[in-house]
């Protein structure tokens, strides 16, 4: 088996266009160039984050405007079409995040910036073998793509430890399949997600990155690095290293590498550019960061939890925080990974998260694997109060993105 090649290049620190530019391009010419991926006249879709509108450029909360617009020129040099298109998080506002994020100037230069949500058609790509669905519902844009080029921002995540190329393709699927998604199985969904839309490509924007309770309200973290690679997996694994992961703790990697989507082991990798060794930095992990306790509230897992129910109700538990609202807290045990329900705690106390509590869910549980993290607030809260949430604008039973 031949070694995927993954290249690391630095941009120096608050790179200008120019600098990102020539990054990419020394990125992308590492590996091999993309001649041998994009033709003249093919439909490239350029992939960013724009999970929500950024409290401010360098909060490392989506992919800055300079990185698809660098991707964007070389692809339009070698005679294809690119289209920059996304869709934020479930309940967010997509046009919002293009108005305040600088790519409203990429539209105004004359880029095509599509808010995959503004999009009227949409179809259901068929996924073969898929472990979660047969079908995932996106649009026609996507469907219609030669070429998809997953650009994402590298972060710590609430959910899935870590957010790279493979998450980040999240934003091509309807709200509708988001929630499903969660619902269904998220470290499944997603890889069924890889299977169907065929990426070739990523490139990724790790200039400022985020860590902690990524991947909105994380803390920022200079990296000054742009890195690329054609398969994904190798991708994703080569950036946990980055940021102080074993691969095998990332379970989106661990699932997609298992179905021969791409390599995971560094030994199958060969990474060009930048030594890793010379820009690794362990990045503080979701729950980490922050803990709460209050007295009276009990959280209890089971051996079995995984990462994906323990980070979103640690970040749920911070959202409360952040909002002012822990005092609903006392007299509430949360339940999580098939642990026994306390036989000494009242049922109308007990919540209960996730998949693994389908058997003995309470009056108040909380569906999904994992499930977002406003449910597990308003889980907790009841009809004590409404839940605040901080980036979206739609009711709570559209916030499953």
């Amino acid at each position: 088996m031949s070694k995927a090649k993954i290249s690391i290049v630095k941009t120096g620190p608050k790179p200008d266009y120019q600098k990102i530019r020539a990054a990419v391009a020394e990125a992308l010419d590492l590996i091999g160039g993309v001649q041998d991926i994009i033709k003249s006249g093919d439909l490239v879709l350029i992939n960013p984050s724009w999970v929500a509108p950024p409290v401010e450029r360098e909060a490392g909360c989506i992919t800055i405007p300079e990185v698809p617009r660098a991707v964007a020129d070389i692809v339009k040099e070698m005679g294809a079409r690119p289209v920059i298109a996304e869709s934020s998080a479930v309940g967010v506002d997509s046009a919002k995040v293009i108005q305040q994020s600088g790519y409203r100037d990429l539209l105004e230069m004359g880029y095509e910036v599509i808010d995959l949500k503004a999009q009227k058609t949409r179809v259901d790509m068929v996924v073969e073998n898929g472990k979660v669905f047969d079908r995932v519902e996106c649009w026609e844009l996507v469907q219609q793509a030669d070429v998809i080029i997953s650009v994402p921002k590298l972060k710590t995540h609430d959910q899935t430890e870590m957010t790279c190329a493979i998450k980040n393709l999240k934003g091509l699927l309807t709200d509708k399949a988001k929630k499903a998604m969660h619902q269904e199985g998220l470290f499944e969904g997603v890889i069924d997600l890889l299977s169907a839309v065929k990426p070739l490509l990523t490139v990724v924007d790790a200039i400022v990155c985020q860590e902690g309770i990524g991947p909105i309200f994380g803390k920022p973290v200079e990296m000054n690095l742009i890195l690329a690679g054609k398969d994904l997996v190798a991708v994703d694994a080569t950036c946990a290293r980055l940021i102080g992961y074993s691969p095998r703790e990332i379970l989106l990697t661990v699932n997609a590498a298992a179905r021969r989507l791409g390599i995971m082991d560094a030994d199958q990798i060969d990474q060009v550019g930048e030594p890793l060794e010379n820009v690794k930095r362990r990045f503080l992990r979701s729950v980490e960061d922050n803990p709460v306790e209050v007295e009276g509230f009990q959280l209890i897992h089971d051996e079995a939890t995984c990462t994906g129910c323990r980070n979103t109700v640690m970040s749920a538990l911070i959202d409360m925080r952040n909002a002012d609202q822990l005092m609903y807290l006392p007299g509430v045990t949360v339940v999580t990974g098939g642990a026994p329900l306390p036989a000494d705690v009242a049922s109308e106390s007990v919540v209960t998260v996730g998949l693994c509590m389908q058997q003995d869910k309470s009056e108040r549980h909380v569906r999904g694997c994992p499930p977002n993290n406003a449910l597990v607030v308003k889980a907790i809260i009841g009809d004590r109060a409404e839940v605040k949430r901080m980036y979206a604008g739609e009711s709570l039973d559209k916030t499953d993105g």
